[in-house]
């Protein structure tokens, strides 16, 4: 069972603005898909093969959950980076919870079938100052 959702509006209002602020842990940036906001969640990301893995511990159906299975992706700030992730998809713990890195503990009121969201890097865009192969110097028209 997910926790209960008093805790929830009680961390959304009182914890989370204090963890983005202290800048330590991971912060989920989403769009929300009714105010069209911009909300910033201190999450634990759990990094699996080209992507992570989020445990939505007040269960699938939290707004942050909602948020980006509508938008279709979100911006991770880890480690002072931003990374573009897309494909939101919820899966089962049991499912993906090997590719986690090993001692990643489970939360209280997680379960084997318990839904959790992954999703995918995106390919990193080319540098626009870069010049693509070939294509040394400008061309003159004559």
């Amino acid at each position: 069972m997910p926790m209960p959702r008093w805790l929830a509006k009680v961390n959304r209002r009182v914890f989370n603005p204090i963890e983005v602020r202290r800048g330590v842990r991971p912060v989920l940036i989403h769009v929300g898909r009714s105010s069209g906001t911009t909300y910033r969640t201190p999450l634990d990301a759990h990094p699996v093969e080209g992507g992570y893995v989020f445990i939505p511990n007040y269960g699938p159906g939290s707004d942050w959950v909602r948020n980006i299975l509508a938008a279709g992706s979100a911006r991770l700030r880890v480690e002072g980076e931003e990374l573009e992730l897309t494909s939101p998809r919820m899966v089962r713990k049991a499912d993906v919870w090997a590719t986690l890195p090993a001692g990643t503990k489970t939360p209280p009121g997680i379960k084997d079938d318990s839904e959790l969201l992954q999703m995918d890097r995106a390919p990193a865009e080319p540098d626009a100052t870069e010049v693509p192969p070939g294509r040394i110097g400008s061309a003159t028209r004559y």
